[in-house]
């Protein structure tokens, strides 16, 4: 994947440009934050701009276990969001410190998940 690293504090417009870089992705705000669809159908990723805490944040699809281990990992970077949580999504929080790198593979991977299988492996092609 593409080096997409915050080239400035914005990390909308970091998440933004990682996102975009996915074959067919699409953006549009849904409940509020801006949302990033595979195929406009299906989203892998939401911002959550202090949308239930004073904390910025983004939410992605996650494999099992993904969440658990990241959280016990370093629980004030990740947490477990509220309304796709309990479906095993991750939240990470980029208001502070962030390892774009990690933030680049996480995407990568919730956009891997929700792709359909043709789509994902197109992945594999560009490397």
């Amino acid at each position: 994947m593409a080096d997409h690293r915050a080239k400035s504090n914005d990390p909308l417009a970091a998440l933004r440009r990682i996102c975009l870089s996915l074959p067919e992705t699409t953006e549009r705000l849904s409940h509020g934050e801006p949302t990033w669809f595979v195929r406009d159908k299906k989203v892998f990723v939401t911002y959550a701009n202090r949308h239930h805490d004073d904390r910025i944040a983004f939410w992605c699809a996650a494999h099992d276990g993904v969440q658990e281990s990241r959280l016990a990992e370093d629980p004030d970077r990740f947490f477990r969001p509220p309304y796709v949580g309990h479906r095993g999504w991750l939240g990470v929080y980029v208001d502070g410190p962030v390892d774009w790198a990690d933030v680049e593979d996480l995407v990568e991977e919730a956009y891997r998940i929700v792709a359909p299988a043709r789509l994902a492996a197109s992945l594999d092609d560009e490397s």
